[in-house]
Formats: structure tokens, sequence, C-alpha cells
């Protein structure tokens, strides 16, 4: 295996980068795709066999009826909000060709703990986030206020679900920037037995 190809495995993981939602633009991934990518995202860690979460594809003709719920959520909890507020939750709502809402959902008459559940529903985000870089798209993953408001999680599901995430995917209008990384040594360290 050459490692200095950037199509290997390692390449790709080694060069995904998230991107800015409102950067990304057409073409999004088509059905098809979108079905790869979240198949892909079920293989992931998961103890017990439990698949501790899900996926709500929200299709562009749904766009502004998402746009209209998130406003509704938001008005309730808010009901004095601005102009300028609204007008960022229809951005919100409108950027990316593609948006995937991915769910906690926890699997509480299981004896696996649910913190393991959780962090299986982040993996199974993350490689969602992988799997549309690997087909050489880019991916957005955000959470904010309608992340951790009832009202929105009701429009995808019910509690105890909670929204994991809001995963926008589409094409860069621009090249993705590098962030600042952790340093190694900072991350990682070898147990002495002490």
């Amino acid at each position: 295996m050459n490692f200095n190809d950037p199509t290997t495995p390692l390449s790709l993981l080694e060069t995904r980068r998230s991107g800015k939602p409102r950067d990304l633009v057409a073409p999004g991934p088509d059905d098809n795709q979108i079905g790869r990518m979240i198949a892909i995202a079920g293989r992931t860690p998961d103890h017990g066999k439990l698949g501790p979460w899900r996926f709500v594809v929200v299709p562009d003709d749904r766009r502004e009826a998402f746009a209209d719920m998130l406003k509704a959520a938001y008005l309730a909890g808010k009901p004095d909000a601005g102009r300028l507020e609204i007008e960022a939750i229809e951005q919100f709502a409108h950027q990316a060709p593609t948006l995937i809402v991915t769910l906690f959902s926890p699997r509480t008459e299981s004896h696996i703990p649910l913190w393991e559940q959780e962090l299986s529903a982040g993996a199974a985000t993350m490689n969602l986030c992988h799997a549309a870089h690997a087909m050489g798209f880019a991916a957005g993953w955000l959470t904010g206020w309608a992340a951790y408001d009832d009202r929105v999680r009701d429009a995808f599901g019910n509690a105890p679900e909670r929204i994991a995430g809001f995963v926008f995917i589409g094409t860069p209008d621009k090249p993705l920037t590098e962030r600042p990384r952790p340093d190694f040594d900072d991350m990682a360290s070898r147990w002495d037995g002490s």
C-alpha cells in the first residue's frame, strides 16, 4: 500500500476536516450516496449491538418546513427574539445541500451503560462525517441551541432520545482551512504503572 497516495484510508483520515456548513454548496450527495454514508455510519463500535442512534434525512423540499419548525421552537422559548436571531435560524436551516439529523437513541432497558451508548452515537456521527469525506464531500457537525431544545427534538424523535447533531454535507466553495490540532504530547502518554 502506498501511504503517500491521498486516497489511502490513512490519508483520508489524516486529511478530514470539518466544512463550515454555510460554505458548503451543491453538489451534495445523491440519495444512493446518502444511503451508503448512513450504512457506513452504522459500522461503529456498539457494545451489546444496540444501535443507540438514528439518522433522519431532511430533504431539500422540506428545508422550509424545517426552518419554520426551528423558528416556532425558538420563539416559544424566546418570544421577544429579534430580527437578526430569526435570520440566523433561517440561514442555519438552509445551509449546505444535505442535512442529516443524528439522534442518540438510548436503550434504557439494556444493562449497557448509557455512557457507552452515547459514545457509540458520537462514533456513528463521526463515521457519517468520515464517509462524506471519503466520497469527496465535506461535512459540518453542528449542535447549538436547537440540539438541546425539546421542541426541536420532538420534531425528530421522542424522549429519552436526544439530538446528537445536525450534519450538513456538501461541496466546499473554497479550500477547507486547517485548524490548530492538539500537540501529540498533550493528548497521548504512556502509562508507567506507578
